[in-house]
């Protein structure tokens, strides 16, 4: 059998793919990426991996996928044995299926269009500054921002039972860890306790503790 080997780059999404591989304790190999420090985007080796140069990406014999939501479907098609996916045709499932694709649908695109005009007016020349900072601000507040709590309210509401999928953990959750992370550094959880108490147990799962030792620095786990 094929080694299935993770391309994995430093705080990013792919941290997600080792937690589920750790949470189905499915052996693989690891490679490390780092972002440039100046320009935090991914080295271009990744290029050579897949022509976007993201991550991350598994290989695994013949096989080359990117994306995180379809590497997770990749993963448990082979390796779930039904631990982590509601029964196909419930109520679970369409749940779980939908924060599956919500994750990167809806939820990041705000979050990383956030992130981009925060850092805008530093790299501005100094006396352009405070109009970038300006800007930023007005976009962040009438546009970003109400955006974010749209999704944040959506959140804690599928939160009612516990989990996103219903009454269990699903890979669902580990899919929609890394917008809530995210969220929560940039916006905070201050209003949005279901989601704050679920933040802290998954951070709190054995198998969510070993994908950070494996995968290293990871800014967003607390």
């Amino acid at each position: 059998m094929s080694e299935l080997t993770i391309h994995h780059l430093n705080n990013s999404r792919s941290q997600r793919v080792l937690w589920l591989l750790e949470e189905l304790e499915v052996p693989y190999a690891l490679k490390l990426y780092q972002r440039d420090p100046k320009t935090m985007r991914a080295p271009p080796e990744l290029r050579a991996v897949h022509p976007l140069g993201r991550a991350p990406v598994l290989t695994e014999g013949p096989h080359t996928v990117a994306e995180t939501g379809a590497i997770l479907e990749y993963i448990l098609d082979r390796h779930d044995g039904g631990r982590l996916r509601p029964a196909a045709g419930s109520e679970a499932h369409l749940r779980y299926r939908y924060w599956l694709h919500f994750a990167e649908g809806s939820a990041m695109p705000p979050l990383v269009m956030t992130l981009i005009l925060r850092r805008l007016p530093a790299q501005l020349p100094i006396l352009l500054r405070p109009l970038g900072r300006a800007i930023s601000r007005g976009v962040e507040k009438g546009f970003l921002g109400p955006q974010v709590s749209d999704n944040l309210a959506l959140m804690e509401a599928a939160l009612e039972q516990g989990w996103f999928a219903g009454d269990s953990f699903s890979a669902a959750d580990i899919q929609m860890s890394f917008p809530v992370e995210a969220a929560a550094s940039r916006f905070g959880l201050a209003a949005c306790p279901r989601l704050a108490a679920w933040l802290e147990r998954i951070q709190s799962r054995p198998a969510y503790r070993r994908a950070l030792e494996r995968g290293g620095p990871y800014a967003y786990a607390r």
